[in-house]
């Protein structure tokens, strides 16, 4: 038979002498065949790995021998399998130990010995359990050499479950680290696999261990750069060495106390180490990842002992909030490509509520189930749970608000959701990301420090962030050369102001969708030209989709347009000082510097039709803000005062989320129902707007808000007029000349019948000036234009009756 397993050679380059067997001492715990070893003994030096070389064959290829119990404590602690040396000869080697393969699938390291009966095979009670072997079966025995098949034959990381194997216990806490150095140095060389079973001796007190996970590695690599993955196949072999990293878990079923480590990172990392941003396909948001980072992953990928001694606990809670299509979702959908983890469970908010009394309630405990179970057993140990809700504004409303029906279904849920993030039984092993557009319907107690303590704004990108977006939009079209090289994305990210991600994405597909309009075939609906294999996206088609496609929170262009209908006549030096004038308004606010205003207003005040609207208007446009909003009386036709508050609110709410607005108030007093007979006005308005004049942004936000008004006494009178940062009069027509100067300017006129109209005029007010508003002269000359053969008359008559009615 000694020519069957033969002399093993040293292929991991490392020696040492043969080591003698410990004595035995009694046992009275524990297995019944396993006696105390020496955990505090001196060290064994390392052992060679053996590699068997052939021999004589016993019924074809192996041997048949009959399981025994070990014969001594030394082969029980230290996870050797005894073997007669009569049916294997002690190898030549430094290492008294050969590797052999049981039944073809379990690969033990086997020491030959004299108290081995001749055709039997010595094993330990954990080790017959492993393998599934009674005493009265019999054991097919092979030679295996671990680097037959090359490759990766070491162990890179090896999850353990340990426990105490008996009733003998110690309170005391094991150190992670030094419990992984003494393994390490008791079982070196030896080969190992998930599910395996095997014991070692602590101070008289037996330790069972299982091994659950294995990572394969080649001696060159690191346990944290192998390419190989973390597998339970009980086919998975590998050495354990010097380089193995150990992690352990605790037996949930054993009182054993584990102490974290202080030295080596947590057993669950949970983020991968190659991750780069840019591959989760999301632009525009890398500080709003540094800082989710920050908060909720980096305590949680230090060594677990390390923040113990911080006396923190992680974080548990996220709040995504902002405007739709900002990328919310996007982010808790791809987040899960972040982690190095389970797939995270999402929800929507609606899907928890059932019309079942008590349902709802059991919905939100079904969550967290699996993370209670594995805290229990693991500690803080467990794996990261990540709970994804969407539209979590749908259940957890404020309570006391009437959410669910008037049953209370809403307070419950809520109830239920506070018990599990921060309750009696804490959790520490879990991570709820929570996404709303309407974080102010959100109960307060959800989102204080210990539950959803992180909010982060998901808000418009800004001009960097949306050339990110539009590029991954289309980084098919690149990449597969459909897109014209005259397409310029740092243009079309500074046309695209206050457009969210979803928007862009909504115009890059109506950009081809003009692209391909171009292929269809003449006088055919759906038919396609021949040429359609050269199609390719171009500028001319992003220019058209930008007229089709509009921002949800972009400039009011079309409102703004009907002020602007006869556009800006320079009749008066007054009015290019009051535009020079707005145009610092706007540099103040616009400026980032440490002395800059986040918010400045201004009223515009003078007679009816002075152009006050038009003025405030072209400012506006002219600021070249991403966000620039009109709150007109003609939008709020038919309002309540509680919708006109709603509407007022909502767009000082909008004006917020873009990093700089503008705000015209057109007519204020007609907005807060001001009448002269009584006089009568709305006092909640009132106090709406003053609140809204006054609110600060949040940082990094400015605001311009420009008003104008008819009646300045009035506002003054309410106490609002002082609110404003600062205020301009707008002048009317006040000279024969200013008016002769913008009837030149309409071009309707001849140089003729601008002196006969003014002359009319004249004569028939006996006036020496004018004084009325341009929007007057402007209705006059529009009157006048339908009156061709005799316009200098009916102009003369238009503005002679408005210079009486202003007497």
């Amino acid at each position: 038979m000694a020519g069957l397993f033969g002399n093993r050679g040293n292929p991991s380059g490392y020696g040492r002498p043969p080591q003698p067997a410990r004595p035995s001492q009694p046992y009275q715990a524990g297995y019944s065949d396993q006696p105390t070893g020496g955990y505090g003994a001196p060290p064994p030096q390392p052992r060679l790995p053996a590699r068997p070389s052939g021999g004589r064959q016993q019924g074809g290829h192996s041997l048949h021998l009959q399981p025994t119990k070990s014969p001594n404590p030394t082969y029980t602690f230290t996870n050797l399998v005894a073997v007669s040396s009569r049916d294997i000869p002690p190898p030549q080697g430094a290492s008294p130990d050969v590797y052999l393969l049981l039944n073809g699938q379990y690969v033990v390291s086997a020491r030959p010995t004299e108290e081995i009966q001749p055709g039997q095979i010595g094993l330990s009670t954990p080790q017959r359990e492993w393998m599934n072997i009674a005493l009265t079966d019999f054991v097919n025995v092979e030679p295996f050499d671990i680097f037959a098949h090359g490759g990766q034959a070491y162990l890179g990381t090896m999850d353990v479950e340990v426990g105490f194997a008996g009733r003998k216990i110690h309170e005391n806490p094991y150190d992670q680290d030094e419990l992984a150095k003494t393994v390490t140095r008791i079982f070196h060389d030896q080969v190992f696999a998930p599910g395996q079973k095997f014991l070692m001796d602590d101070r008289s007190t037996p330790i069972a261990f299982q091994v659950k996970t294995v990572q394969l590695m080649n001696l060159s690599e690191k346990p944290s750069t192998s390419g190989s993955p973390v597998t339970s196949d009980p086919m998975a072999r590998g050495m354990l060495t010097n380089q193995t990293q150990i992690n352990f878990f605790r037996d949930p079923k054993s009182p054993i106390n584990l102490k974290a480590s202080s030295r080596r990172p947590a057993t669950n990392a949970i983020v991968s180490p190659d991750f780069k941003f840019e591959d989760m396909g999301i632009g525009g948001l890398d500080t709003e990842f540094s800082t989710i980072f920050r908060r909720a992953f980096a305590s949680r990928i230090f060594p677990p002992g390390l923040v113990e001694k911080l006396g923190i606990q992680h974080v548990k809670g996220i709040l995504l909030y902002g405007p739709p299509g900002t990328g919310k979702t996007l982010i808790a959908r791809q987040i899960g490509k972040m982690l190095n983890a389970r797939e995270p469970k999402v929800i929507n908010g609606p899907e928890v509520l059932n019309k079942y009394v008590g349902q709802s309630e059991e919905n939100i405990r079904k969550l967290f189930a699996d993370a209670e179970k594995e805290y229990k057993e693991k500690g803080d140990e467990s794996g990261l749970h990540i709970i994804i809700f969407d539209e979590l504004d749908a259940v957890c409303k404020q309570r006391g608000s009437g959410a669910g029906g008037g049953t209370g279904v809403g307070d419950s849920v809520v109830n239920q959701l506070l018990s599990k993030l921060d309750g009696v039984d804490q959790l520490n092993n879990i991570l709820l990301i929570g996404m709303t557009n309407r974080m102010d319907m959100i109960d307060d107690a959800l989102l204080r420090p210990g539950r959803l303590e992180v909010h982060m704004e998901i808000s418009l990108p800004d001009e960097h962030g949306r050339q990110q977006i539009l590029k991954i939009h289309t980084t098919k079209m690149r990449n597969n050369n459909v897109m014209d090289t005259d397409v310029n994305m740092a243009e079309l990210a500074h046309l695209t102001k206050n457009f969210s991600g979803a928007e862009i994405g909504g115009l890059v597909k109506s950009a081809t969708s003009f692209a391909f309009n171009r292929h269809v075939k003449v006088g055919t609906m759906a038919g396609v030209s021949d040429d359609v294999v050269n199609m390719k996206v171009n500028r001319d088609d992003f220019m058209h989709a930008l007229e089709e496609v509009k921002p949800a929170f972009g400039v009011s262009e079309e409102q703004l347009s009907e002020c602007l209908q006869g556009g800006i006549i320079h009749y008066s030096p007054y009015i290019k000082a009051i535009l020079d004038e707005g145009s610092l308004f706007v540099k103040q606010v616009r400026d980032t510097g440490k002395d800059a205003k986040s918010l400045l207003s201004v009223v515009f005040h003078g007679s009816a039709g002075s152009g006050k609207t038009a003025l405030a208007a072209q400012i506006a446009i002219d600021s070249g803000y991403p966000f620039i909003k009109l709150l007109s009386p003609e939008d709020m036709l038919g309002y309540g005062e509680a919708a006109k508050i709603s509407h007022i609110t909502r767009i000082f709410m909008d004006a917020y989320k873009s990093t700089t607005s503008c705000v015209v108030i057109d007519s204020i007093e007609r907005i807060l129902e001001w009448v002269p007979i009584g006089p009568r006005f709305s006092n909640p308005i009132l106090q709406t707007l003053i609140t809204c004049l006054r609110k600060m942004p949040p940082s990094g936000r400015r605001l311009l808000i420009l008003a104008t008004t008819t009646e300045r006494s009035v506002l003054q009178q309410l106490d609002m007029f002082s609110h404003f940062n600062s205020d301009v009069s707008v002048p009317t027509l006040r000279t024969y000349d200013e008016l002769a100067l913008v009837m030149r300017e309409s071009k309707v006129f001849s140089q003729e019948d601008i002196r006969q109209a003014i002359d009319e005029i004249q004569q028939i007010t006996g006036s020496e000036d004018v004084r009325i508003g341009i929007k007057k002269v402007l209705l006059g000359i529009e009157t006048a234009r339908q009156d061709e053969d005799n316009i200098s008359s009916r102009f003369a008559s238009v503005i002679s009756r408005a210079i009486a009615e202003r007497a």
